[in-house]
């Protein structure tokens, strides 16, 4: 059984919103989003430590929820995220200790299932490196100058990624070394991996694993986790 460590960036400012409160420490159904999320991962065995970086201002925050949600066989960290995601999983990474695994999972995608989640480990301990998602239901246009459409992808090689994202521990630090000595920044971990030249599988999901970006995506997930 491979150890595992989860790493939650919940260091946003939640600008899309227009809020006070950054979307992971908004509350719905007496928890906030992030304690929603959190507790998507408490199942997954091998998991022994969980890491989440977080805004200066939030960190002492972020400690309390974790010291309310977590078992206290767990270890948990909270560290200082960056002005990037990307500065905020190589902080958290500092935290990761000898776990064979690494799942990066967005603190603010609450409906993700503990069997999406130990189908992207089975896939990455195989590979190096899986990621969740589900292919591209609308037509895709790339264009050019001028917003002309200069191609139309087959929509069959194309896929909507999400999270969790979960490496080989190794590989992901030597993704994110590559990418910092380069002064690269990526989309995702997904990409600095692909460009160090590691291997990543999609594992298909669902739709209901979306991201709270939006005014109506916190509707949804307020009108899901309250019926539940």
């Amino acid at each position: 059984m491979d150890s595992k460590v989860l790493i939650l960036p919940a260091a946003g400012s939640g600008s899309r919103m227009s809020l006070e409160v950054p979307k992971p420490y908004l509350e719905i159904a007496g928890r906030t989003i992030l304690e929603h999320t959190l507790r998507r991962f408490l199942q997954l065995e091998g998991l022994v430590r969980v890491v989440v970086a977080a805004s200066p201002e939030r960190m002492k925050q972020a400690r309390a929820i974790l010291d309310h949600a977590l078992p206290g066989s767990l270890a948990a960290t909270v560290v200082e995220g960056g002005d990037e995601r990307q500065h905020s999983i190589r902080n958290a990474l500092v935290e990761a200790g000898d776990a064979e695994l690494v799942l990066v999972h967005d603190a603010v995608r609450p409906f993700v299932t503990p069997a999406q989640i130990d189908a992207c480990c089975r896939t990455a301990a195989d590979c190096g490196g899986a990621v969740l998602g589900v292919p591209a239901r609308d037509t895709i246009k790339r264009t050019g100058k001028g917003r002309r459409i200069v191609e139309t992808p087959s929509r069959r090689e194309l896929w909507q990624a999400q999270t969790p994202q979960v490496f080989r521990r190794e590989l992901l630090v030597r993704a994110y070394e590559q990418a910092r000595e380069e002064h690269f920044t990526g989309t995702d971990d997904a990409s600095l991996v692909e460009r160090a030249g590691g291997e990543v599988r999609m594992v298909e999901g669902s739709r209901e694993n979306f991201k709270i970006t939006y005014p109506l995506d916190l509707k949804l997930a307020r009108l899901l986790l309250e019926e539940h």
